[in-house]
């Protein structure tokens, strides 16, 4: 496919059931761990889902609960095949292609609450000039984006240092300036202080403001 033609993007966004979400922030966020990572997930599809390029968003899921809050915020979400990262992964980007053939399909993290659309707008750019390509996180070990072009074999590599997993596939490494909420993933509570200096989506905020109003907090989050 020319490099010159348009097309528009479906993004597959893995949303772990409740239970299993955010572990690591638990000591952090106590009892609202589960509403946090809610929170976070509908932050980082709403904002994709304002990105002029996203066409729609696919979330794949097990959990009834964020099923449906996250087809409130107009997510079109199918079930998780309980088969691991990568797997939900190619299952979304089958009903991705079954949805829109000739979209390119994206794989994005769900952690994302600070994500800004016309970030995300200057990552698919760049994608679309790849076959398969990828944006590392702030650490410089994981990946909160792989993209592949319509046509292209979609092979994600998610989970533990996918950077180097990624790059060793062949796909490109996206070095871009400026995107720092699209690589801002969230897992511990420092990450999360880091998102919320970028500023946050609403409901992400109003979580983290009652995590910070919880009685016996030593360290503020906010």
């Amino acid at each position: 496919m020319p490099p010159h033609q348009s097309f528009g993007w479906t993004l597959v966004v893995p949303v772990k059931t409740l239970v299993a979400a955010k572990t690591r922030l638990s000591e952090a966020a106590g009892p609202h761990r589960a509403a946090l990572a809610v929170a976070i997930a509908c932050d980082t599809v709403e904002a994709a889902l304002r990105c002029p390029p996203v066409a729609r968003v696919v979330v794949v899921t097990g959990d009834p609960v964020a099923a449906d809050a996250l087809s409130g915020v107009g997510a079109h979400v199918v079930a998780d095949p309980e088969a691991g990262l990568n797997a939900a992964l190619r299952h979304g980007a089958g009903e991705a292609v079954r949805l829109a053939p000739g979209d390119a399909v994206g794989a994005l993290q769900a952690d994302l609450p600070a994500l800004r659309p016309a970030e995300l707008a200057v990552v698919l750019a760049a994608a679309a000039e790849f076959e398969q390509s990828f944006l590392p996180d702030a650490a410089e070990v994981g990946t909160t984006f792989y993209g592949a072009r319509p046509g292209a074999a979609f092979a994600p590599g998610f989970g533990g240092e996918s950077r180097d997993r990624h790059l060793r596939r062949g796909a490109k490494e996206l070095c871009l300036n400026g995107v720092d909420s699209v690589r801002r993933d969230v897992d511990t509570p420092d990450d999360l202080r880091a998102a919320l200096t970028l500023g946050v989506g609403s409901r992400t905020l109003a979580v983290a403001e009652r995590i910070g109003g919880s009685p016996g907090r030593e360290t503020p989050l906010i």
